[in-house]
């Protein structure tokens, strides 16, 4: 690190704490301790109030009203917020008007050439997502409010690809970016359980008065991911998938999202995954398909089975599809 960085950390370390040693001050950044003495005075040399108290409990503090002066990044950490905000935006972030503000209010406390070095790095990052809806905004920002302050939502929910809508009470426990879709996770009044319920699907929302309490611990993200990956606490009912095919074909399955909580063993042609018989019959062979001949099924007879159900009825519907 140089004198600047290191000068910068203890700046932070002293905003951190109330008071902190020079013996403290060098473990943390694993430098002399004279080093640190250094350092203290060029900072207090070049206007920050730094307090330095001796005997029994002393240390180094700030003075009180230069704590509350605003928050100072390096330039790596300035390329990692603009590039975290990038990404932000593309996956349909809600707060994104307010995060552009932040960008810019980051940009005006930089000298010019901190501004060309960002520009540079903001210039070389691009993020690619599905777009986004921007009608869901209002609701995911309704949404994330009521989630933060506990309150009660009612809603209509649109069940999956029908029109019929439900109304019920939802206690949100959390919001879920999965897979380029939003979700809210929480305690449904109707079923009486918690369930997640995909942000688009919702047909209208209200704030209510009621509040709740958040289970603690409780992970929405958690949530989501119990109820799509295998489940590791019944692993005698998993089913041995094993799968031979071309080396990059090979890779690709592997780096699935779903697929790769469930491999077991790769070799250079042959792939083993352990999945649920759900996911074999009605998940799987979709996705097998787009392969085409460059991978083929050794175990189970199960999935070869349903490869054949699948691709018979698809011929048969663009066979029908043909004599209309």
């Amino acid at each position: 690190m140089s004198k600047a960085d290191h000068m910068l950390s203890i700046l932070w370390l002293l905003k951190s704490q109330k008071r902190i040693t020079g013996k403290q001050l060098a473990e943390k950044l694993e430098i002399n301790i004279r080093t640190v003495y250094r350092y203290i005075d060029a900072l207090c040399a070049s206007g920050v109030p730094i307090i330095s108290d001796s005997g029994h409990n002393g240390g180094y503090s700030l003075l009180g009203h230069f704590n509350e002066a605003p928050l100072v990044f390096d330039l790596d950490e300035q390329k990692a917020l603009i590039h975290a905000a990038a990404f932000a935006q593309e996956a349909g972030y809600p707060f994104g008007e307010k995060l552009s503000q932040a960008v810019a209010k980051l940009k005006m406390y930089t000298n010019e050439t901190q501004r060309h070095q960002i520009h540079l790095h903001e210039q070389g990052l691009d993020v690619i997502l599905p777009q986004a809806d921007a009608s869901q905004v209002s609701l995911l920002q309704e949404v994330e409010m009521a989630v933060a302050q506990s309150v009660t939502l009612f809603m209509h929910y649109q069940k999956g690809y029908g029109s019929v809508t439900e109304a019920r009470d939802l206690d949100p426990y959390g919001l879920v970016c999965w897979k380029s879709k939003w979700y809210v996770v929480g305690h449904c009044h109707l079923r009486k359980e918690i369930r997640s319920f995909r942000i688009d699907r919702i047909r209208n929302l209200e704030t209510t008065a009621k509040t709740f309490e958040r289970p603690a611990d409780f992970s929405a993200r958690q949530f989501i991911l119990s109820g799509v990956l295998p489940d590791s606490d019944k692993p005698d009912e998993l089913i041995s998938v094993k799968i031979t095919g071309r080396e990059q074909a090979l890779d690709d399955l592997c780096g699935h999202w779903f697929l790769a909580h469930a491999l077991v063993d790769r070799s250079q042609l042959e792939v083993h995954f352990k999945l649920e018989e759900r996911y074999i019959l009605f998940n799987l062979p979709y996705f097998l398909l787009t392969y085409g001949g460059t991978l083929r099924i050794k175990e189970p007879q199960l999935l070869q089975n349903q490869m054949i159900e699948v691709t018979k009825n698809l011929h048969n519907y663009y066979a029908a599809a043909q004599l209309d």
